[in-house]
């Protein structure tokens, strides 16, 4: 990475518990690709104040993690599709003082369902309705996906998720078995939730696909019982590396080649 200096573009993150996986991705890659480029990751204690600092500042580029990624869609000043269609930002680029926000969990999700060849004919628990679960709502949807099931305590978000794409909802999975289960929310997350299992052993005992979104620790417990279970696995890991690739080249207009983002993703999880 270049020394420090005044022409460097800065990029940050926003998270409620920042991690060390996108500051290490992008870093990797800046100074890889030989980018005056610098990222930080910061924890807001005031999310207004801290895109108003994006702005002003300015920086170039900012992520958003849960839970900011809807609340943030007051403080920017344009949409794109990918962040307008699911009304939930993950990644804000500033154009000297205009903030676009777009989203790019969907891509990461649409691009994983399909590499790993899940069927849409499979029926689906997707546990969660914020942000990130309207990421993964509108790729099963728009991949096909047509037996699935919000699982959401909160019964007017969980409902209206459902509703937007004609899908079911429950408020709790006790019970409920599927080909594929996803979690997408901070349940397993290191930081708060790391010790607790998304879905049940008898869930996942009945599923044929297991998906948690979640990034911090790439093994969450989830994981780790589909994995003694034998089933197949897809990662937040994964989801991060697609969708921190889509934002590097959203903040630099470079695009790594796949061994680089490999080679990145490695580093970010090391």
């Amino acid at each position: 990475m270049p020394i420090l200096n005044k022409d460097m573009t800065l990029c940050i993150s926003l998270a409620a518990r920042p991690s060390n996986i996108g500051t290490r991705f992008h870093n990797y890659l800046y100074d890889l690709l030989d980018l005056n480029f610098v990222y930080k990751a910061f924890a807001p204690t005031d999310l207004a104040q801290a895109v108003a600092g994006v702005r002003g500042l300015p920086v170039r580029g900012c992520a958003v993690s849960m839970p900011y990624k809807e609340d943030v869609i007051a403080l920017v000043d344009k949409m794109d599709v990918s962040a307008r269609a699911i009304n939930s930002v993950n990644t804000i680029v500033n154009d000297d003082g205009v903030l676009t926000a777009y989203n790019t969990d969907y891509l990461a999700v649409a691009r994983l369902l399909a590499d790993h060849h899940v069927p849409a004919a499979s029926s689906v628990l997707l546990q969660g309705s914020g942000g990130m679960a309207k990421a993964v709502a509108a790729a099963l949807h728009d991949a096909g996906f047509s037996d699935v099931t919000i699982v959401a305590r909160n019964e007017g978000t969980g409902r209206a998720l459902a509703d937007s794409y004609d899908f079911n909802w429950l408020s709790a999975a006790a019970g409920a078995t599927a080909d594929l289960l996803i979690n997408a929310t901070p349940l397993g997350m290191a930081g708060g939730h790391e010790a607790v299992q998304s879905f049940d052993d008898a869930a996942v005992a009945g599923a044929r696909t297991v998906f948690d979104v979640v990034a911090l620790p790439a093994e969450t417990p989830l994981v780790s019982a589909a994995r003694a279970a034998g089933k197949s696995v897809i990662t937040g890991a994964e989801v991060i590396a697609i969708q921190a690739e889509e934002q590097f080249v959203l903040y630099t207009g470079v695009r790594p080649t796949p061994e680089q983002v490999r080679a990145a993703s490695e580093f970010s999880r090391a």
